[in-house]
């Protein structure tokens, strides 16, 4: 019935692209807005400013040649202040942060060898979040965080790197039980 009347109604969280004649003509916020079809006007659709977050696994290689698997976190919303850029210049948001995320992932992680990549998770992780930020704000989305959940490398290294561990912790306790000479 509110399309007959030209009447709609944009929930909460919500804003409404509107057109005239098939060209940007304004952003609807919450709430109930006349949109007269008679005279050209059309709600084109609506974008949600919730926080998103969605999670990539990427594949990158150390400097010492190891391979790990890196699991990324990422939350986002599209900028109020930018709506027709969020709604018009990208149509899937999920892979265009992902082409970002995964080439400042292995950026990042092929300038360190395998223990330097655990020690600086939250540097790649900060690296991540630059890229995005200078990328996406020209999409009209603001980059909220960037996590990097879990590092994980192969599993023959990680069991190379516990028997190596097991060793080292052998030879220690090999070295402390020496007998005492004796006066």
């Amino acid at each position: 019935m509110g399309q007959v009347f030209g009447c709609v109604q944009v929930k909460q969280s919500k804003v409404a692209v509107r057109e005239r004649f098939g060209k940007f003509d304004g952003v609807l916020q919450p709430g109930g807005h006349c949109v007269p079809w008679c005279f050209g006007y059309e709600v084109a659709g609506e974008v949600s400013l919730r926080v998103q977050q969605i999670w990539f696994k990427c594949e990158a290689k150390t400097k010492d040649n190891v391979f790990v698997n890196v699991t990324t976190s990422v939350q986002f919303r599209p900028s109020a202040e930018q709506v027709e850029d969020a709604f018009y210049k990208v149509k899937n948001t999920t892979h265009q942060i992902q082409a970002y995320v995964f080439s400042a992932i292995r950026a990042s992680v092929a300038k360190l060898e395998l223990d330097a990549v655990f020690e600086e998770k939250n540097g790649i992780a900060k690296a991540v979040q630059g890229d995005l930020e200078k990328a996406m704000s020209a999409y009209g989305y603001e980059m909220i965080e960037t996590l990097i959940v879990d590092i994980m490398p192969d599993d023959s290294v990680k069991k190379a790197m516990n028997e190596n561990a097991a060793a080292k912790e052998k030879l220690g306790t090999a070295h402390q039980r020496k007998p005492k000479e004796e006066l």
